[in-house]
């Protein structure tokens, strides 16, 4: 039968050791509360709000947004009018479906900012995230950013 060794550790031993593992404990904590999320930074958005990164029509503050829900379901509101969507979003590749537009009384140009920004939307394969920039790419590139309020 083994016996385990009875060792005697002197008490000062004990206390370095202590403070040591207490020391590497608090850098391992500091350290990796400073680094980036790189996870949550490479993840999909998804129930963000995410607006077109560009300036509003002339006589308008209006800019498109856009907002997709971990299930999938879109929300699109547009320069004049607001679509419902779906969305399939898998590794870095995504699809929009937009839904009937709901109807709106609006100037043709943006009618027609509307029109264009769906059939982009409709063309688009893949995205890309760098930090509160959402990239849809496709035969457009159209560049979204992060709502922050």
């Amino acid at each position: 039968m083994a016996r385990a060794l009875d060792l005697e550790i002197p008490e000062t031993m004990l206390s370095f050791i202590r403070r040591r593992r207490a020391w590497w404990l608090a850098l391992v904590a500091v350290l990796s509360s400073s680094l980036p999320p790189v996870a949550a930074e490479s993840a999909f958005p998804f129930d963000r709000e995410l607006m077109l990164d560009t300036a509003p029509m002339p006589g308008s503050k209006r800019v498109p947004i856009i907002e997709i829900a971990a299930n999938g379901a879109a929300s699109i509101d547009l320069w004049c009018a607001r679509a419902r969507g779906q969305a399939s979003i898998g590794g870095d590749s995504i699809t929009i479906v937009a839904g009937p537009i709901e109807p709106a009384q609006c100037a043709p140009e943006r009618q027609s900012g509307d029109e264009n920004l769906l059939a982009a939307l409709a063309q688009v394969t893949n995205w890309r995230r760098s930090g509160d920039v959402i990239e849809l790419r496709g035969a457009t590139t159209l560049r979204f950013r992060l709502m922050t309020n």
